[in-house]
């Protein structure tokens, strides 16, 4: 039986329930979650294919909508189950990888190698070399790794090698990434002289943030530099304006109550968490529309839309979202194995650790409300039972969840906590086997319906 809400007499304590969802939901009923945690005998990650093949569908509408010839590449980093790579390889879009393990799944999972675009900073020698071998767009960072890509082609890879040549954000120029304009400017001169040993097909960027013009602004920049690197005779015929579009995770009313209201009285031991440190929960313009906002805004100094840029100059928009495409696509479950009360609340202990809720690695905290699933049958008691959420490590801040949650009913030993849309990052960014604790394996559920087939994914947990 599941359970969430928020009873009238908890009105103390802040709450941020997710959106609802039925799909979730219906495996939330079901009654399959406490067969599996009973089979595992530890946390696990339920996943749900069809959102991910869902979201991808929408970031596509988007570039045919807006008439733009576009390619989406999914963010690998934001979920290493080899379900995700699966589907992209079953739709014919493309993986971002950024070390050679990466790329070794994405590979062995069926992606093309032409489908790849490597990213990352000071990339390992190893990955270049197979990069290139296998035909991968590389967002070359910095002078001397354009020289030593151009090099490894010279050195036998049967095809040139593809360059993204990388921009340093004018607006962001303490960023790790990217070259400045005088860089660029030499690149160019040093791709022209490398001759048939690379392909420059373009540039891209890496933008922190969400914020909408300052990516069309950049594309539009970048539209520019491809124009420029035409005129010297290179290929550019195409940007990637990478990531960093939004989820929306909770109703606007919901977080902007919740932040009106939380105090560090609402946390376990004071704890005080900035509200400029949690992720913006609520976006009102997130995933594909976020990239439909960007395709309508006009760049900085134009009067065109970006999207009528990209039509008139003939240019390719790539596009790298990871959390985006996660939406709604999993979920994680642990099992209360201890129950403490203490001064008006309780401290739950669950069977995992709070390394399996990555936003504590940011000194933030995963802020949707967990739900709490109890075994069929289980009468539930009166009045509302506020509880954080300890993990079973020995680590005094081991904790999932410092926020009192009112829990309308009492949680037991044995009954199942479940933090919703967890896909995105959260389930094994900053996972560790500490304690000899096993790490949650990931469980892919088929079909709809509350007791789908399932089984786990095909990348085992190490």
């Amino acid at each position: 039986m599941a359970v969430n809400g928020t009873p009238p007499t908890a009105a103390a304590l802040p709450t941020l329930p997710a959106y609802p969802d039925p799909a979730t939901d219906e495996v939330l009923d079901g009654g399959l979650l406490h067969e599996l945690a009973h089979a595992f005998g530890g946390p696990f990650h339920f996943l749900l294919p069809h959102r991910f093949d869902a979201n991808l569908a929408a970031f596509r509408a988007a570039l045919d909508d807006a008439g733009v010839d576009g390619r989406v590449y999914y963010a690998k980093k934001a979920n290493k189950a080899a379900a995700w790579i699966e589907r992209v390889a079953a739709a014919g879009a493309g993986v971002d990888v950024a070390s050679p393990g990466e790329l070794r799944e994405a590979l062995g999972h069926g992606v093309r190698g032409e489908h790849l675009v490597v990213t990352g900073p000071a990339k390992h020698e190893e990955l270049l070399r197979v990069a290139v071998l296998q035909g991968a767009l590389i967002a070359v960072d910095t002078l001397d790794e354009l020289d030593r890509v151009a090099a490894l082609a010279r050195a036998g890879a049967a095809r040139p090698a593809r360059l993204l040549l990388r921009r340093l954000p004018p607006a962001q120029p303490h960023s790790r990434f990217g070259m400045t304009a005088a860089e660029l400017d030499e690149a160019l001169t040093r791709c022209v002289r490398a001759g048939d040993a690379v392909r420059t097909e373009g540039f891209g960027f890496h933008l922190s943030g969400y914020a909408i013009q300052p990516r069309a602004d950049l594309a539009g920049h970048l539209v520019d530099l491809c124009l420029t690197a035409r005129a010297r005779g290179l290929r550019a015929d195409r940007i990637s304006i990478g990531g960093g579009f939004a989820v929306d995770y909770a109703a606007a009313g919901d977080w902007h109550a919740f932040l009106a209201a939380q105090r560090p009285r609402h946390y376990h031991a004071g704890k005080a968490f900035p509200a400029a440190g949690f992720y913006p929960y609520h976006s009102p313009v997130a995933g594909a529309g976020a990239l439909r906002a960007v395709l309508a805004a006009v760049p900085e100094g134009g009067r065109d839309t970006l999207a009528g840029r990209l039509r008139a100059t003939g240019t390719l928009l790539l596009v790298e979202p990871g959390r985006a495409l996660l939406d709604r696509a999993g979920s994680s479950v642990f099992r209360v194995q201890g129950v403490k009360d203490r001064d008006g609340y309780a401290i739950l202990t669950v069977d995992g650790t709070s390394l399996s809720l990555s936003e504590q690695w940011f000194n933030s905290e995963y802020l949707p409300d967990p739900v709490l699933v109890t075994p069929a049958g289980r009468a539930l008691g009166p009045g509302v039972h506020p509880a954080c959420v300890g993990g079973a490590t020995c680590l005094e801040p081991d904790l999932l969840t410092w926020r009192k949650i009112p829990f309308p009913a009492r949680p037991s030993t044995g009954d199942l906590l479940v933090y919703p849309n967890t896909a995105g990052y959260q389930m094994d960014s900053n996972e560790s086997p500490f304690h000899d604790l096993p790490l949650p394996p990931k469980v892919v559920l088929d079909g709809a319906g509350p007791r789908p087939h399932w089984h786990l994914d095909r990348r085992p947990p190490h």
